[in-house]
């Protein structure tokens, strides 16, 4: 055999190469996936960072929470929390999140006297005000 040199072989190789098969030149290259994608996942970032005792964590866990969530507006802020570096199951909220009349929430931190507010300048405030 010198080759594969089937008129069957080079008609079908041609037809594929222009496009005019079947599909024709809008087929796309490549086909879409079988299975469905999966829904987003919910990930944690654990930073580590040294402070003098518990206050000045809580100040500086809510610090870097806010810098992050102006760098990245799709982090979620009312998940953030501060836990001792060996003991993540005593991690406690760095923010408020009471849900508010339109399904928002407030982006104070957590224990905050007076009104809760929505993120955001100008955000709405909404509660049992100074009690």
């Amino acid at each position: 055999m010198r080759g594969n040199g089937s008129p069957y072989w080079r008609k079908r190789g041609a037809v594929g190469a222009l496009g005019v098969g079947p599909g024709g030149a809008d087929a796309p290259l490549i086909a879409p996936p079988r299975r469905s994608t999966r829904p987003p996942r919910h990930f944690t970032v654990h930073l580590g960072f040294t402070a003098p005792g518990p206050v000045d964590a809580r100040e500086l866990a809510v610090a870097y929470a806010e810098a992050l969530s102006l760098l990245r507006p799709e982090l979620a802020l009312g998940a953030a929390a501060l836990s001792p570096a060996d003991a993540w199951h005593r991690a406690e909220r760095l923010f408020c999140g009471a849900v508010g009349p339109d399904r928002e929430r407030c982006a104070d931190v957590a224990g905050h006297p007076g009104f809760h507010h929505a993120p955001g300048p100008g955000g709405l405030g909404w509660g049992d005000g100074d009690s």
